[in-house]
């Protein structure tokens, strides 16, 4: 199974978590590694990519830092090596759902702070949406329906507002949080779940999805941060996040839809240590490698 990664992913001097943690998984991935798993390079997203989902004057303010206010939008600020970072992770998005839906497989990449991204600006430590850029480049190459599953603790807002009206792209977002909450709309939608339901209505929202069969690739934004202890809420655990994706990847595969995943949120919550986060995301890695075998 090939997961996209590439160090400029983490080229912004920026302390949150976001902007650092696909180097410290990245490196766990050298020390342990995951059988069948390999490490690949992707293809850095063009400008041309980041036009296709946002607006000229903000991609343009993120490369050059002017105007100072609309290049740190992302909430987290703006510094030198941010747009290349950015462009990094999201091609690793791009790269790996274009690379599941030609070879039939799952794939991944280690990219995460993307879905709060807007048209015409960044928010909720998100830059550029590479979900939502991902799955156009994806309908481009052929693809007649994308389907984004989002299970981010937090709402995918700024996914659902560029995928708005676009045919052949579709959203399912289960959130714990009510972040960057949305109406639903014929394109995307929104549930929440508590820590009391949430296998259950993740279990629903899959069960609910009409023709699975019919998607020609999934992008799954594998969130971590609904962990009691990455950012989500009590009562959720790792055992709980391991079923999920387990159910996740079991779903898939039993209806043949290729698949492609990035981390998402998990953020270290009042530690200075990485290791509980990247143990989550490993998760993800894991159960998507036995599914791949």
């Amino acid at each position: 199974m090939q997961i996209y990664f590439d160090p400029g992913y983490c080229l912004s001097s920026q302390a949150f978590d976001t902007f650092r943690k696909a180097c410290e998984v990245a490196k766990d991935l050298e020390r342990r590694p995951v059988p069948g798993v390999v490490l690949r390079s992707p293809e850095k997203a063009t400008r041309d990519d980041l036009l296709l989902a946002h607006d000229v004057e903000y991609v343009d303010a993120v490369a050059t830092g002017e105007p100072f206010d609309l290049a740190r939008s992302n909430t987290v600020g703006w510094d030198e090596g941010l747009f290349d970072a950015t462009t990094w992770s999201t091609g690793g998005a791009i790269t790996a759902t274009l690379e599941a839906f030609r070879s039939g497989s799952i794939t991944g990449s280690l990219s995460s702070g993307l879905h709060h991204a807007r048209v015409e600006a960044g928010n909720g430590y998100c830059t550029f949406n590479g979900l939502a850029i991902a799955s156009i480049r994806a309908r481009l190459a052929g693809a007649a329906r994308v389907l984004i599953l989002d299970l981010d603790a937090h709402c995918g807002g700024g996914t659902a507002s560029i995928i708005a009206g676009r045919e052949g792209i579709e959203q399912v977002d289960v959130s714990v949080n009510g972040f960057d909450r949305y109406r639903p709309t014929l394109n995307a939608k929104q549930v929440m779940a508590s820590a009391d339901d949430y296998l259950e209505v993740v279990r629903g929202e899959l069960d609910a999805i009409v023709d699975p069969a019919g998607v020609s690739v999934m992008i799954y934004n594998a969130g971590m941060d609904p962990h009691e202890n990455a950012g989500g809420v009590a009562g959720i655990t790792s055992a709980m996040l391991e079923e999920r994706e387990q159910m996740v990847f079991e779903w898939a595969s039993r209806h043949g839809i290729p698949t492609a995943f990035v981390l998402a949120g998990g953020y270290r919550m009042g530690s200075d240590s990485m290791d509980e986060v990247v143990a989550l995301h490993r998760l993800t890695i894991e159960t998507a490698a036995r599914a791949a075998a």
